[in-house]
Parts: C-alpha cells; sequence; structure tokens
C-alpha cells in the first residue's frame, strides 16, 4: 500500500493526537448554574403539616416566598424550626428586604387558637408586610 499524500491534516497532527477541548463547555456549565440561581425565587416553607380551614371562597395564590405554619397547639414553625412569637416580626422584615413585593402566607390549622393567629398576623404586618394570606381549601378537595 502507498500512502498518496499528506494525511495529517493542515496542522500536521496524527489522527491518534486529536483531543476535544472541553473547558468551553464546562465554562457554559457554570454560567447555566450561576444564572439558575441567581433567578430562582426561593419558597421558604413552614415546614409543618396542618389541617387547614375550608372557605367556599378560597383563592390559588402563586408563589408567595414566606410562609408561617401555626399547629392546631399554637406552635409556629418557620423553615422546618419552631420559632418564638417575639422572632416572627425580625424573621418576616429580613424576608421583606431580600424581596419588597414578597408575600406571606400564614399557613393555621384550623383547630389552632383565634388569637394566636391574630398575634402572627399583627407580627407580619407589625413587620411592613402588606401582602398576608391566610391558607385555606375549598370544601371537597
Amino acid at each position: 500500500m502507498h500512502r498518496i499524500g499528506n494525511l495529517s491534516g493542515p496542522s500536521g497532527m496524527d489522527d491518534n493526537d486529536i483531543e476535544i477541548n472541553m473547558m468551553p463547555l464546562i465554562d457554559m456549565i457554570f454560567i447555566l448554574l450561576i444564572f439558575f440561581l441567581v433567578t430562582a425565587s426561593f419558597v421558604r416553607e413552614s415546614g409543618v403539616e396542618v389541617n387547614r380551614p375550608q372557605a367556599v371562597t378560597a383563592q390559588a395564590k402563586e408563589a408567595v416566598g414566606f410562609i408561617v405554619g401555626i399547629t392546631k397547639d399554637g406552635n409556629v414553625f418557620i423553615d422546618n424550626q419552631k420559632v418564638d412569637l417575639r422572632r416572627v416580626r425580625g424573621l418576616v422584615e429580613i424576608f421583606l428586604t431580600e424581596n419588597s413585593e414578597g408575600g406571606i402566607i400564614i399557613d393555621a390549622d384550623g383547630a389552632c387558637p383565634t388569637s394566636r393567629l391574630v398575634a402572627v398576623l399583627d407580627q407580619c404586618r407589625l413587620a411592613g408586610a402588606q401582602n398576608i394570606a391566610v391558607s385555606a381549601v375549598k370544601p371537597g378537595r
């Protein structure tokens, strides 16, 4: 067999010396990761399961960002942690500095004391929250 011409290509490399540069791909992956982290809105869950009261006028809300849970015993939960009522105002203020248009949902058990629900609502308002809702479910759901 005879070789005709230069088969090593214009760069003078043999077929065995071909390598793929992965750095541009890795750079793009990191850029996409940073983009999604910056643009993602994180919702703070209360971390507690409650039996929501029923309401015929209940409406679905878009993701609000901050959920305060109240159990039937009146315990307050934010981010899977039991918190004292006096801390609710400070935590809501911190949330509102990070997300000034953010809303708050109070996820109260139907059997929780009304005085506790009103106290949590009051702390949220004292923190400056304008968009506050109490969660409920439509009958039959």
